[in-house]
């Protein structure tokens, strides 16, 4: 058997092996949102339930909506790395994909692959809703300027929960 051997490759089967988790412990009828992007998405620096999709989650039970947010974020991902795993990780039936590019892209010369990542779920059907890198502004961030804090990340899972329900109909 071939070891993973770069740096994604752990991370991602992680990734891979989660989702699969998640949707087959979904609940019936519940409406499976994909949070798609880098370490923002991933929640760098805070613990699981303080990262912005399970705090979305959270939010929208709360509204009395039958979601499962699924953590699809990879800490240092660039938009080429997410187009390539986008298949795996955002399975049909998926009711609608969040995208967080974050700004690896610039950083490491890649392209920048958001367009084709957002063709190709409008094609299958699925909304996908943007955040911006613009989103992030003025939200409590963690020393290092980049990640936010567990309350960045919840006013950023407030941000975004009525665009997502409105996408998914609920």
């Amino acid at each position: 058997m071939k070891s993973c051997t770069n740096r994604f490759g752990v991370q991602s089967l992680l990734s891979i092996l989660a989702a699969i988790f998640i949707f087959a412990s979904t609940p019936a009828g519940a409406a499976t949102i994909v949070a798609l992007g880098a370490s923002n998405t991933y929640g760098k620096g805070v613990t699981r339930n303080q990262a912005y999709p399970a705090q979305l989650e959270a939010i929208l039970r709360a509204k009395g909506a039958n979601v499962r947010v699924v953590n699809a974020g990879i800490n240092g991902d660039t938009t080429e790395g997410m187009l390539q795993r986008l298949d795996r990780v955002v399975p049909n039936g998926t009711s609608a994909v969040i995208l967080q590019p974050g700004g690896n892209d610039r950083r490491k010369g890649s392209p920048d692959r958001t367009s084709e990542i957002q063709s190709r779920l409008r094609a299958r059907g699925i909304p996908v809703i943007m955040i911006a890198n613009s989103t992030f502004s003025g939200l409590p961030r963690q020393p290092d300027g980049q990640h936010l804090t567990s309350e960045g990340y919840r006013m950023l899972a407030e941000h975004v929960a009525s665009q997502v329900a409105g996408a998914i109909g609920r």
